[in-house]
């Protein structure tokens, strides 16, 4: 290509990633934009509420008070009135007697006068006006229920909004991505008492800062007491994850981290039930044994294959990844050379296809047979592996074969060539690809016991491979390769030949 159309090219593709950048970062301000309206129409909302709040605890406490002040005011005004009525009696009586006394001087018998000095002697002695105390059972001071709120009133005007903590931020270089695990580790920036943390994550397939049209939501892990989190089994169905922590003290909660990509790539795939032998019901990443022969898969397959044109999903490699993604091949796309006539597998060959290619890289998966499967196989091959070829029965194509019928077998096969393998067979088997170094190990998967190495050298891409009889496998994808399965790595490269080997070089 001419020099200057190369230039140009990289220009445009520069320019077109600038452009979604930019695209990104405004539908990141017009989200900022909505949230700022929303979020301060919510707090003001809460304002008014608290103020209510107040008001009504304020209200309530004056009447409280008043009522105390009226019912103050209604006894001490019932003890004068009764003493006042009590007085005006006495006085009366008092007054009466004074004028019956004076009447009495003017007498002049004394048998009659010596009668009546007796009389107002009697009454005298029990007169109301000598039995009346002269204090007031109450006072006219109200001074004892007099308020003062200077206090209060200082403390209402030192209100002010609640203290937020501030932002953490993320130690990138602290993170660590491994096993299908994630630890996120952060600091604050100052010393601040927090009680807990927030981590918030989401998958996408998007690098650089989170985008606002992201199609996941964030997931949420409360109450976090330490300053990093670990999340474990994880599936790695997307390139990156998203992560961002926010402080939380008694009062509130702040604001968010500068928000970090983590790249989590693995190797997924399902399997292709186009290419699946009659006798095989594929569904949700497991195979099973169908007796009766998948008549209704077939009806449905076929409608998928009278559907358009199939197309070819590329996942660009870029040098962040230690696992190059591989590239997703519909059947229906594939070159009538490549597959032939055929669209699955037949005869003796219970066979399923995984439907991604491998091409270059690392890869990983696991896989668990049922219990009571009676026969099983699985490895890869070769994309033209004929439709009754057997796996390990060929020279495109590698396995281990487990067999629990009449008698028990537990082999490695390939090119029509099988090495016994003289161990227990795992619930649980794990399959490492190294596509460039020409490697293909399975493991028992919960011990990272190595089972069986397969050394040669892949001269077109292959695809994961399964053969089930009366029974069924789960697949699990979405791997990364094990730690212990990469120390193993190093540790033999460079090693020639291995008793648990079949070295092979197929063209």
């Amino acid at each position: 290509m001419d020099p200057q159309k190369e230039a140009l090219h990289r220009i445009i593709a520069t320019l077109a990633s600038k452009n979604e950048e930019l695209h990104s970062f405004i539908d990141t301000l017009s989200h900022s934009l909505r949230g700022v309206q929303e979020n301060s129409s919510k707090v003001i909302l809460d304002l008014d509420e608290e103020f209510d709040s107040l008001y009504s605890v304020l209200d309530e406490m004056k009447a409280s008070m008043t009522n105390t002040i009226k019912l103050e005011q209604a006894r001490k005004m019932q003890e004068l009135q009764n003493q006042h009525s009590q007085s005006i009696s006495a006085l009366e009586s008092s007054e009466e007697l004074l004028e019956f006394a004076n009447n009495a001087l003017d007498i002049k018998d004394p048998e009659g006068f010596t009668k009546a000095a007796k009389q107002i002697k009697d009454r005298v002695t029990m007169a109301p006006a000598f039995r009346l105390t002269m204090k007031p059972k109450a006072t006219d001071c109200m001074t004892h229920l007099m308020v003062d709120f200077s206090q209060e009133r200082q403390m209402i005007q030192s209100l002010k909004f609640l203290p937020v903590p501030s932002a953490p931020e993320v130690d990138f270089s602290d993170c660590l991505v491994a096993d299908n695990s994630v630890t996120v580790a952060w600091r604050m920036p100052e010393d601040s008492k927090i009680e807990y943390y927030i981590l918030e994550y989401r998958k996408t397939n998007h690098d650089g800062l989170p985008r606002v049209k992201d199609e996941r939501c964030w997931e949420v892990v409360d109450n976090i007491k330490a300053t990093e989190y670990s999340l474990t089994d994880l599936k790695f169905d997307s390139k990156y994850m998203n992560f961002r922590v926010r402080a939380c003290n008694k009062a509130a909660a702040g604001d968010y981290s500068n928000p970090i990509t983590l790249e989590t790539r693995a190797f997924n795939f399902s399997l292709d039930s186009t290419s699946s032998h009659q006798n095989l019901k594929v569904e949700d990443g497991c195979v099973e044994w169908d007796s009766a022969g998948g008549k209704g898969q077939e009806s449905k397959i076929k409608g998928k294959e009278n559907k358009g044109s199939g197309h070819v999903t590329i996942l660009k490699n870029t040098s962040r990844s230690g696992t190059p993604s591989p590239k997703r091949t519909s059947v229906s796309s594939r070159p009538p050379s490549v597959r032939g006539s055929r669209d699955r597998f037949t005869g003796e060959s219970y066979t399923v296809l995984g439907d991604t290619c491998i091409d270059n890289g690392q890869h990983y998966w696991e896989v668990k047979a049922q219990k009571d499967c009676k026969s099983y196989s699985l490895g890869v091959a070769f994309r033209n592996l004929g439709k009754f070829d057997q796996l390990g029965k060929t020279n495109t194509s590698w396995c281990i074969h487990v067999n629990n019928w009449l008698q028990a077998t537990f082999a490695a096969k390939h090119n029509n060539k099988a090495k016994t393998l003289d161990m227990p067979v795992p619930d649980r088997i794990g399959v490492y690809c190294d596509f460039d170094g020409g490697q293909l190990l399975f493991y028992n998967a919960d011990t990272k016991q190595l089972l069986h190495t397969f050394k040669t050298k892949f001269t077109q891409p292959i695809l994961p491979a399964f053969m089930v009889w009366c029974g069924g496998l789960t697949l699990f994808t979405g791997l990364q390769v094990p730690s212990a399965v990469k120390c193993f790595q190093k540790t033999e490269n460079g090693l020639s030949g291995s008793a648990n080997s079949l070295n092979s070089v197929v063209h």
